[in-house]
Formats: C-alpha cells, structure tokens, sequence
C-alpha cells in the first residue's frame, strides 16, 4: 500500500475511534440520566435511567383504597404500567436526542459498524463489539425496555 492509501487507513481508524468514543460517553450519559412517568394524575410515579432502566417507583397512600384491597390492587397495578410506560417513552425521547447524531453507529450494518470500515477489513467490522448494545434501540417501545413480562422481568 502507498504512503496515501496508509494515511487514508489511518485517519478512517482514527475517525471510527473517535466515533466509538462519543457513542460510549452517549450511553454514559444516558445511564446517568433519570426520567419520570406518571399515572393517575400523580399518584404513581416511575423514575427510569436514559437506558430504560427502572430505578425507582412511588406510589402515593392516596391510591389504596383499604376497603376495597383487590380493586386497589387492580389499580395500583394499572396505575404502575402506566407509569412506566410513560417513563419508558421519556427515556425513548431521550435516546433519540442523545444517540440520534450516532445514528450512523446504528444504521444499516448494525449497533456499531462504521460505514464501509468492513469494506477494509472483509466481513463483519463489529463481531464481537457489545459497546453498541442496545441503547439506541432499546426503551422506545412502551414497557419493552423494561422487559417483556408485565412485572418487568425478561424471560
């Protein structure tokens, strides 16, 4: 390879570190970035990271109704997806403002592959790169960042 085609190769490396670089300090920021839901105008609010993770969950004494337990609990569950789902859409907002400048990182190869770097290397230029993972993708969904049961476990 000439001396232009090595400077080439080194300045598209340099670029798709530089790249990697602002899609991990991204995902930190979004990690430590909390967002609320609400439901029942207040009464339960639930608190996710940028990730989609949920961190805290509240739930107002105004929402138990003593003499009526599983009506209550009916509603307090209601009241609980709701909430979530609501906080899941902030934090799917937030990662669209935050990632959607990486969108690049993202786009048609895959979380992560840098436009036309497999071109140099043959195949895959991400097998094996986890740092893409699921941020841009995962939370935009209601309650799918969360996981997939309604108590927020995945299978």
């Amino acid at each position: 390879m000439d001396q232009s085609g090595q400077m080439d190769m080194q300045q598209l490396l340099a670029a798709a570190q530089q790249m990697q670089q602002q899609l991990i300090s991204a995902q930190q920021e979004l990690a430590d970035t909390e967002v609320e839901g609400t439901a029942g105008g207040g009464l339960v609010t639930a608190t996710v990271n940028g990730q989609g993770e949920l961190v805290d969950l509240a739930i107002s004494a105004a929402a138990i109704d003593a003499t009526d337990p599983a009506d209550t609990a009916q509603s307090v569950a209601d009241l609980v997806l709701a909430a979530v789902r609501d906080a899941c859409r902030a934090a799917g907002e937030l990662q669209q403002e935050k990632m959607g400048p990486l969108a690049a990182l993202s786009g048609p190869g895959g979380p992560g592959e840098v436009p036309g770097l497999s071109d140099f290397f043959g195949g895959d230029a991400t097998a094996g790169d986890a740092t893409a993972g699921g941020a841009a993708a995962g939370g935009a969904a209601p309650g799918g960042a969360i996981g997939d049961e309604p108590d927020g476990t995945s299978r």
